[in-house]
């Protein structure tokens, strides 16, 4: 799970950053909300904004994300108690409003809560297993070494088992954004069908690509 955090405190970023990665989360953190703007094409799971950040603020910010991600989970952390902030914080779809000072935990726990997998293994076969907390692949309880862009492609299945990941989207997560073609998705699949049972990532002609019926959450 990817998880953007925008906050222009350095240390307090590299403390909520140590403490997700603790999780198993991947974090990607920012201190500028025009840099954070930027990087919403990565394609992420979660976002933690702070609110009084330089150039784009965390409430500005949530308001341009609920364009095109309207129900990704937002927490919003703010030293600013006023209500009015607080209010249209929550009008403009945060999930949650963090009051400073807080306990790192306390905000863990939002994240866990709000952004979590349901399930822990993605079974291909009774020989093949993902698992999903720890990102390792098993073949017969033997681990087998996946890429960043592989992990993440299997990820993408994680809350939707059996829906068709199209192009755009592969491009959006998997390439964190970058502009990529279909080669390079090609080659990425012929990869992993080495790894797992080679029909498990069924083609959809012109659409994307899915996991097999076989495939399942558990």
């Amino acid at each position: 799970m990817k998880v953007l955090v925008l906050e222009d405190n350095e240390r307090l970023l590299n403390v909520i950053k140590s403490a997700l990665v603790k999780e198993n989360y991947v974090v990607d953190t920012f201190t500028d909300g025009d840099d954070a703007l930027n990087a919403l094409e990565n394609g992420y799971n979660c976002f933690i904004l702070d609110i009084n950040v330089p150039n784009i603020d965390g409430i500005s910010l949530l308001e341009l994300l609920r364009i095109n991600h309207k129900d990704t989970p937002v927490i919003i952390i703010s030293s600013n108690h006023d209500f009015e902030k607080i209010q249209k914080s929550y009008d403009l779809g945060c999930d949650d409003y963090i009051k400073k000072p807080f306990f790192i935990l306390e905000l863990v726990q939002k994240v866990k809560k709000f952004c979590k997998l349901q399930k822990k293994f993605l079974e291909f076969s009774s020989d093949y297993k993902y698992d999903f907390i720890n990102h390792i692949l098993y073949k017969e309880n033997k681990e087998i070494e996946l890429t960043k862009k592989e992990i993440l492609f299997l990820e993408l299945f994680s809350k939707n088992l059996h829906h068709i990941a199209t192009y755009e989207e592969l491009e959006e997560y998997v390439w964190e954004g970058e502009n990529t073609n279909l080669v390079n998705i090609r080659a990425m699949i012929k990869r992993l069908r080495k790894k797992i049972p080679y029909e498990s990532v069924v083609i959809v002609k012109g659409m994307g690509y899915s996991l097999s019926k076989d495939t399942k959450l558990v």
